[in-house]
């Protein structure tokens, strides 16, 4: 652990990150508990592995390459595939048996960028399932397309010619569960006119529409939310000076500043007609993850998660993570936008830094009451700390109403994936990675969606570890 951090809340978390991941396939046995018969599909998790090569380090948890975890649920067993996307920056790299390519957290004398104005991505944050493709993204880059089945890499996927090499283009991106358009959006970090790219994509990959918005600041963002008629951004004052990472040759990471001063607020856009967006202001806060939104009653709902302040310096150095972690909590901002008025800030109480939030694809953009987060017990301490709660959310209750917490030195990953039983909603399990590194291991687990304090319903233990990920999907087959 480095010096200042004083106190290890999160004892044998290096053995979560750093280690060789091995590529593998195989019928998964051992399973024990009940697994339900609907449950026929395939789970994906995208995630950062491999943090060293050649004796080098990386700082920062986004650093590491993309590497993605497939399980599918069939009708004679249960299968584990896991590869990394093979993006130029992995085979270079491989090729050369050494880091190049500047990361997002870590620069050094000598690295590289692309066309040397931005960084190679590795394609490690989300992967998602789309028009009969699967897609795995990472920042500010065409996604890569990926086989759905053996997770080979097939190469770049720019929409049919709609994106180039230099499209901005975020990790996010989003399906419309009524008509399977796919969402994004991406930043244009102009010094003297920022802007915010909105896409949108029909079913077979062709553009549907482009729309710009000026922007007054360079705002980092990282997610956004949607419903029929609007898309909606949560602008903070985490700026990106992009002048620094190109004349100074430091990270992205270096190259964000946080001014408070500057505010927080949610710009509103409609979704296709071409008129421009208004703006809502709120607390000078921070939000990396909405939940989700949608309307009622001539109302806009957006749901996040609202963080004190940013959360990506908690992000290292790996594996000495969230050691000074703000508070964070679920937050519902009501918006009239007729009027373009804030009418209302709702707040839950739990604000143990929830990340990762899920409410089940089928519902994104629709009205929802239920969400599944990630939680660490043991934040407001000082000290390195990882996510150790499952927990359950519900607006009608008006905050959490059910959590499942590993044992001490036990840790929880990736995005919790709610999946509905199609026959019956109201039927749900969460799938997360489950940590456990005393033993050096790793396993899988399904819990009753509505029923996490009575713990996992069902463990798939792996062969080999895995990093903790971040963004998961579920497809039904």
């Amino acid at each position: 652990m480095t010096a200042e951090i004083q106190t290890d809340l999160a004892p044998l978390l290096e053995r979560c990150f750093l280690f060789d991941a091995t590529e593998d396939s195989y019928e998964m046995t051992g399973i024990t508990g009940r697994i339900p018969e609907w449950l026929r599909g395939t789970y994906y998790m995208n995630g950062p592995a491999r943090f060293e090569r050649a004796g080098m380090r990386y700082k920062h948890w986004l650093d590491g390459d993309g590497m993605i975890c497939a399980i599918r649920f069939g009708q004679g067993g249960v299968r584990f595939t896991n590869k990394f996307v093979g993006t130029a920056k992995l085979k270079d790299e491989e090729e050369a048996g050494k880091f190049i390519y500047r990361a997002f957290g870590t620069a050094w004398p000598g690295d590289k960028l692309r066309r040397s104005v931005m960084l190679e991505p590795p394609k490690n944050v989300s992967v998602y399932p789309y028009g009969g493709k699967l897609l795995a993204f990472g920042e500010q880059a065409m996604p890569m397309e990926l086989d759905p089945v053996t997770l080979e890499t097939k190469g770049y996927y720019d929409f049919n010619g709609a994106l180039n090499e230099v499209t901005p283009f975020a990790a996010h991106a989003k399906t419309d569960p009524a008509n399977g358009n796919l969402l994004n959006f991406g930043v244009s970090f102009s010094m003297t006119e920022p802007m915010l790219n909105v896409f949108e994509f029909d079913h077979c990959g062709c553009l549907l529409r482009r729309r710009r918005h000026k922007l007054q600041y360079q705002h980092a963002v990282h997610d956004f939310g949607f419903t029929p008629n609007y898309v909606a951004f949560y602008l903070s004052p985490l700026i990106m000076d992009f002048q620094r990472f190109w004349a100074e040759g430091v990270s992205v990471m270096e190259s964000l500043k946080w001014e408070p001063e500057k505010g927080s607020v949610i710009f509103v856009a409609p979704r296709s007609v071409k008129e421009p967006g208004f703006r809502v202001d709120v607390p000078p806060c921070y939000c990396l993850h909405l939940i989700n939104c949608f309307e009622e009653n001539g109302l806009l709902m957006v749901d996040v998660l609202e963080m004190d302040r940013p959360i990506y310096v908690e992000y290292q150095p790996v594996p000495d993570l969230f050691p000074t972690a703000s508070a964070c909590r679920p937050v519902r901002f009501v918006i009239d936008p007729v009027k373009q008025l804030l009418v209302e800030r709702i707040a839950m109480t739990y604000d143990l830094a929830p990340d990762f939030p899920s409410t089940g694809a089928h519902l994104s953009g629709a009205k929802y009451d239920t969400f599944w987060v990630l939680g660490i017990g043991a934040n407001g301490l000082r000290g390195r700390k990882f996510f150790d709660q499952l927990v359950k959310g519900s607006w009608k209750a008006g905050d959490i109403c059910d959590k499942w917490i590993a044992p001490h030195g036990e840790y929880l990953g990736g995005e919790p994936v709610a999946v509905m039983n199609p026959a019956n909603p109201e039927e749900a399990v969460v799938i997360c990675v489950h940590a456990i590194p005393a033993e050096d291991r790793c396993e899988y687990l399904i819990f009753d969606g509505h029923s996490l304090s009575a713990g996992p319903i069902a463990r798939l233990p792996l062969k080999h570890k895995i990093h903790a990920g971040f963004h998961t999907s579920f497809h039904f087959e």
